[in-house]
């Protein structure tokens, strides 16, 4: 499969406008777009980063924060987290979840692009990224960045929707997005920013592929885990130690 190509500024902001549109109803579509599994697979994701008490983390395309407040949670109160996020509308959201936590967590929202993040080489202990591969304009750029960013020997755990091999669970999927979240976004007036789901499934580098893309980033390591029968899956990759 040829990785996808490189895409315009124009593809950018309009990815950035339909993120701010829809922030205010996002976690509620997430929670019938996944029947309310998101949760366990944030957690999943944590766990796979292997962030640990006192690390500096990543959480990339960090959305309205709660995967971020997760690493949070996990490396406590001598560690801490940037969310990054290129909508702003998003990353407001993402302060207020913060400010609503107690204990008290080491959150720091950065708006800034995926492409091009903010940060010196070799400066995160641990990443996530949840749902944000698929929307970046080019995967392979992402994965470099991530990679560039994080020290040598750290981890990264990436989840996101897939398209699932299985012919049954693929029409499941569809059957959910076209019944279930479409119309739940029509009703909040988010008809055209929801539509873009399936399209962007379609185009979505499976798991072998998102293999390679990860290993011709740089990383030494890089598995595939498909998770609920494929509608699900998160891409583990660890950085050469060296």
């Amino acid at each position: 499969m040829t990785p996808p190509a490189v895409e315009t500024t124009t593809d950018a902001s309009r990815i950035q406008t339909l993120f701010n549109r829809i922030a205010p109803v996002y976690d509620r579509l997430n929670d019938w777009l996944s029947v309310g599994q998101h949760r366990i697979w944030k957690l999943m994701t944590v766990k796979w980063s292997q962030a640990s008490s006192g690390d500096t983390c990543l959480d990339l395309c960090c959305g309205s924060g709660d995967l971020a407040q997760l690493l949070g949670e996990r490396v406590g109160k001598t560690g801490q987290v940037f969310g990054v996020d290129f909508s702003c509308a998003q990353l407001e959201i993402a302060r207020q979840r913060g400010e609503n936590h107690y204990p008290p967590l080491s959150l720091h929202w950065i708006e800034a692009d995926a492409l091009h993040l903010p940060f010196a080489d070799n400066f995160f202990d641990a990443a996530t990224m949840g749902y944000g591969l698929r929307n970046v304009t080019d995967i392979p750029l992402s994965l470099r960045e991530l990679h560039r960013v994080l020290k040598p020997g750290a981890t990264a755990a990436i989840l996101d929707f897939h398209r699932p091999n299985n012919p049954t669970l693929n029409a499941i999927q569809q059957w959910i997005l076209q019944t279930i979240v479409v119309p739940v976004a029509t009703a909040n007036g988010l008809q055209d920013e929801y539509a873009y789901i399936l399209p962007s499934l379609e185009k979505f580098p499976q798991g072998p592929e998102q293999i390679r893309l990860a290993k011709q980033a740089g990383f030494a390591q890089a598995t595939h885990y498909p998770i609920s029968g494929g509608i699900m899956g998160v891409l583990v990759v660890t950085k050469r130690l060296s």
